[in-house]
């Protein structure tokens, strides 16, 4: 099955190579190496299964919390390995925040759910400084004008599309480099889900961002590059347009015109 390397990205924000996921004696990810550029969306599709979320949680060591999981390879962050000794996870992931499948807001105050990585990180020293992350935090979410009256109510009293933004705006408290998204509108309906495509791309023109999806009419619609994953091998990876319109492989130009799913 082939697992090219595509065209190089001039000064990637993440950069793999030869990465590979074993839990246990499962081979969950087969040497999968690409670059993924700084502003932008790139989308990780494939049916269930094909390793996309697995790869996504390597990029922020996630998969360091499974007992049974190992991983090998490089994988850089502005040129800086993330699996070297010396890097501490919990740094490593208030610089690559992560949203995740369901809305998962802790039962706190929709203020305390933003303050919570500033204050766990020392990122604010002032409530004054701690103030002003929430409100950008929350403004960068589009959800501060919903919610600037009501910040002692709790985080878990919003609506399903609020809390998914709640919690992307407790992502981007602890101003991260990249901002991951494990099929953040799965539990999400229609109108929500526009709320989120809209702010995936308005987020994109100050990070990067990697989204996992299900929805193949997401990934066209909100990301720059697309990449294929199928069997835990990286099948295919170039620019959104092409996988969708001109793929070089077979096997996704099956998966993306439905034959395969």
């Amino acid at each position: 099955m082939p697992n090219t390397v595509p065209p190089a990205v001039s000064h990637p924000k993440i950069s793999a190579r030869d990465v590979n996921v074993f839990y246990g004696a499962t081979h969950a990810i087969k040497n999968v190496s690409m670059d993924i550029p700084n502003r932008s969306v790139t989308a990780f599709i494939g049916p269930s299964g094909c390793g996309k979320s697995t790869f996504l949680r390597c990029i922020n060591r996630m998969n360091d919390t499974v007992a049974i999981a190992r991983v090998t390879g490089r994988i850089e962050l502005e040129g800086e390995n993330i699996y070297d000794r010396r890097v501490d996870p919990v740094q490593l992931r208030a610089r690559v925040g992560m949203v995740f499948q369901k809305p998962n807001p802790f039962p706190k105050s929709i203020y305390d759910n933003v303050a919570y990585g500033p204050r766990i990180h020392g990122l604010a020293s002032t409530r004054a400084e701690l103030d002003a992350v929430v409100e950008r935090s929350l403004k960068l979410a589009a959800l501060w004008n919903e919610v600037k009256d009501r910040l002692k109510e709790p985080g878990t009293g919003l609506s399903g599309g609020q809390q998914q933004r709640l919690c992307i705006a407790r992502a981007i408290a602890t101003s991260p480099d990249v901002l991951l998204m494990d099929e953040p509108c799965s539990a999400l309906d229609p109108i929500a889900t526009a709320q989120i495509d809209d702010l995936i791309q308005q987020l994109a023109e100050d990070y990067c961002v990697v989204i996992v999806t299900h929805s193949m009419s997401q990934a066209r619609r909100v990301s720059s590059r697309t990449a294929y994953f199928h069997l835990g091998t990286m099948v295919e990876y170039g620019e959104t347009e092409q996988i969708f319109i001109n793929p070089t492989e077979k096997l996704t130009e099956n998966y993306v015109s439905g034959r395969i799913g």
